[in-house]
């Protein structure tokens, strides 16, 4: 047998101080899509926002570019406050602080001694700063965030935003419209009155005297508030019909800008007498907005939305790109470089260069599309729907040249929502009202299979003939004729069945509701439950191999298995935005859609960057799965030592005969990778044991197949 050793000066396993990065990165939008909680520049071009699942971006250029930051947290963070292009205070749920001290380049966690959520900070320089949260939490600290010391605040009402116009001078607003003021660093807060029972989100000072609180309660409501002698009286400036303003910043005493609900911007330049409506462009509600002069400022919100404007807010620019239009519901490669996606409102995003770059294209209606089925490059079939009232109306796009052009296929009254081709003619769809329909002419005609009461969600074909289809309730049929016959399998749940993967005859994989996943080994006659660790809905699933697969899902999930999910892994998305579809080309490279487009190119799995710090030896040996599995001739074998030892690697056949020593030589520690070649053996099961100075360690199992 042909054997290859090829050695690494990695070694094993290694304990140092590090950090962990998510390797899902994102592809649409950019430069991400996460919500946007808070926003600070401290000129016109450096300017940091932060937002939920732990996203810090960072711009030095005016927001021409922004680059992700790595915060170490996954916690929502809701406030940000820097005094220089260097120094920085992050809070957030869970009690989070982060503090930087050059640009963001490294955020470090300071103890903040509660588990409440902080919404605001605010810093006047290096040292002194002031956060503020849930439950009526103010926390304090003079040394740069060394020390964090709780304050009485003396209310139990949320306290929603905070501005310190020097380190004694502060003021704080919140739920109900409580104001509270302090002149003395917070050794003492006082209640002013602010005049409206509203909840107040945000407040700015011009100067110790003259401030600005916005707010709102879900109805048109008096929402922005005027003090010109430090909070001793309020008074009303505007009864507006915005339901919330939400944030509010000022850079001299006339000239202001408000943001908040449903892309609502307000200006004004006679300090608050006049309020004037902006046109954002959007009606993706803003959650902070930060000037730093009267012409330059930037606002932030929902799906990272970043808006810009260098004219005082007259005009304002979205920096993000690659905006998604709607949100996707599948997509589907069908190789490492075309790919398609489909979406609500008749979206259909096309890629040639592995999802690096994403064309919109005319689908040609204005349906949702929920299901898609390539056969090669270039022919494809999608189905979807719209809501009728009393009744669905289901369609069906087909294209013969890449999604260049499509056509619609005659169909039925009801939603579609899966959809799997095993060839150029041979099809089938599923969906509401017990719809299975089929085509053996590539969509020409189109017959329906089975009427029934059931909600079909996904379906899976291995060949022209065998079948399997999901849906609500835990519904499972099977078909070992191409659907003239299907019989219902027992699920062992009643949770919606969304996504189904038939990897070959005997072997499916299913999730769904509630992080339901299950699977068969035997063409449905038995189904077992695996062990997600997530309760999520899991909603899409996809094998590259019998060994690995990953499922993504609701709040940014995504899992992976590596051992035909005898153990799921949750990875790192970096979002909590929705995902309703992934597909892999191989085991590595992958793209996830929903509410954005995230890419991966080794697996999702996270990488450590080394801090420099000298590791230390493994502690344990390492069997890796062979890869491929199953294979044809060839696959690779990894493995790792811990010292200086005699290592074997024997392959065996079932009945204990020994084909192949891949290894049979003293090794340094380090990991190294073997390749076995099968030429020459049958199709079957092999087993390949390893042993350290001639102890048995452990056995792993690979499959030729020819």
């Amino acid at each position: 047998m042909f054997r290859k050793i090829i050695f690494s000066s990695v070694l094993f396993i290694f304990f140092f101080t590090a950090s962990i990065y998510s390797q899902w990165f994102w592809k649409s939008p950019l430069p991400q899509g996460n919500t946007l909680n808070g926003v600070c520049f401290i000129d016109a071009n450096t300017g940091t926002a932060v937002g939920n699942s732990g996203t810090i971006i960072r711009t030095t250029d005016g927001g021409q570019n922004w680059n992700i930051q790595f915060s170490g947290t996954m916690n929502r963070l809701n406030g940000v406050s820097f005094t220089d292009a260097n120094n920085g205070i992050v809070v957030g749920y869970g009690g989070t602080i982060l503090r930087t001290t050059d640009g963001g380049d490294n955020w470090v966690s300071q103890i903040s001694n509660t588990a409440d959520p902080l919404l605001g900070v605010s810093f006047t320089d290096v040292n002194n700063g002031t956060a503020a949260g849930e439950s009526g939490t103010i926390l304090r600290t003079t040394d740069g965030g060394n020390n964090w010391i709780r304050q009485i605040s003396g209310t139990t009402n949320a306290l929603l935003g905070i501005f310190f116009s020097d380190p004694n001078i502060g003021t704080v607003v919140g739920e109900s419209g409580i104001i509270l003021r302090t002149s003395d660093g917070g050794n003492s807060w006082v209640v002013q009155t602010s005049g409206v029972t509203i909840d107040l989100y945000g407040v700015t000072f011009t100067n110790a005297n003259n401030g600005t609180a916005v707010g709102g309660d879900g109805h048109p409501s008096a929402n922005i508030i005027r003090t010109t002698d430090g909070g001793q009286s309020w008074a009303i400036q505007l009864e507006s019909t915005v339901s919330w303003l939400l944030a509010v910043s000022f850079k001299d005493a006339n000239n202001g800008i408000a943001v908040g609900s449903e892309g609502k911007i307000l200006k004004t330049t006679d300090g608050g007498i006049n309020w004037v409506i902006q046109a954002s462009g959007t009606r993706r509600w803003l959650f902070s907005v930060s000037f730093t002069n009267t012409n330059n400022g930037t606002a932030v919100g929902v799906y990272g939305i970043l808006l810009r404007t260098t004219n005082g807010g007259s005009n304002w620019v979205d920096q993000r790109s690659g905006i998604l239009p709607y949100n996707l519901s599948a997509v589907f490669f069908t190789d490492a470089d075309n790919g398609i996606a489909v979406g609500d409102y008749g979206t259909m995003l096309r890629t040639n260069d592995g999802g690096e770059n994403w064309i919109s294209q005319s689908s040609g209606t204005t349906h949702n599309l929920y299901g898609i089925s390539f056969t090669d490059t270039n022919n494809g079939t999608v189905v979807g729907g719209e809501y009728v009232p009393m009744q669905g109306s289901s369609i069906i796009l087909r294209t013969t040249d890449g999604g260049q052009s499509w056509v619609s296929q005659s169909s039925g009254e009801f939603f579609l929502f899966g959809v799997s081709f095993t060839d150029v003619n041979i099809g089938t769809a599923v969906g509401t009202g017990g719809t299975i329909l089929r085509t053996t002419d590539g969509g020409q005609n189109w017959v329906s299979q089975l009427s029934s009461t059931d909600f079909f969600l996904g379906v899976s074909f291995i060949d022209e003939n065998n079948g399997i289809v999901v849906g609500y309730g835990g519904t499972i049929l099977r078909t070992t004729d191409g659907g003239n016959n299907w019989y219902s399998q027992i699920s062992g749940t009643t949770a919606a069945l969304r996504s189904v993967y038939f990897i070959d005859y005997m072997n499916a994989t299913v999730v769904g509701e509630s992080g339901t996943i299950i699977r068969t080994t035997n063409g449905g006659s038995n189904w077992f439950n695996q062990i997600s660790g997530t309760s999520a809905t899991l909603r899409s699933v996809y094998f590259t191999d019998y060994m690995n697969a990953t499922a993504v899902g609701d709040s940014g999930t995504i899992i992976r298995t590596t051992n035909g999910g005898s153990n799921w892994v949750r990875q790192t998305s970096g979002t909590n935005i929705f995902l309703a579809g992934v597909s892999f080309t191989d085991k590595y490279n992958g793209t996830a859609v929903g509410g954005a487009i995230l890419r991966t190119t080794n697996g999702g799995v996270t990488f450590v960057e080394d801090d420099n710090t000298i590791p230390s030896q493994p502690t344990d040996f390492l069997l890796s799965q062979n890869y491929p599995n199953p294979f044809n001739p060839s696959t690779s074998i990894q493995y790792a030592v811990s010292s200086l030892q005699f290592v074997s690697l024997k392959v065996y056949d079932l009945l204990g005969r020994e084909v192949a020593t891949l290894v049979n030589e003293e090794k340094p520690a380090g990991s190294f990778e073997v390749e076995f070649e099968g030429t020459g053996l049958p199709s079957g099961i092999y087993l390949y044991h390893l042993f350290i100075d001639n102890n048995y360690k452990e056995t792993k199992k690979m499959i030729l197949l020819k």
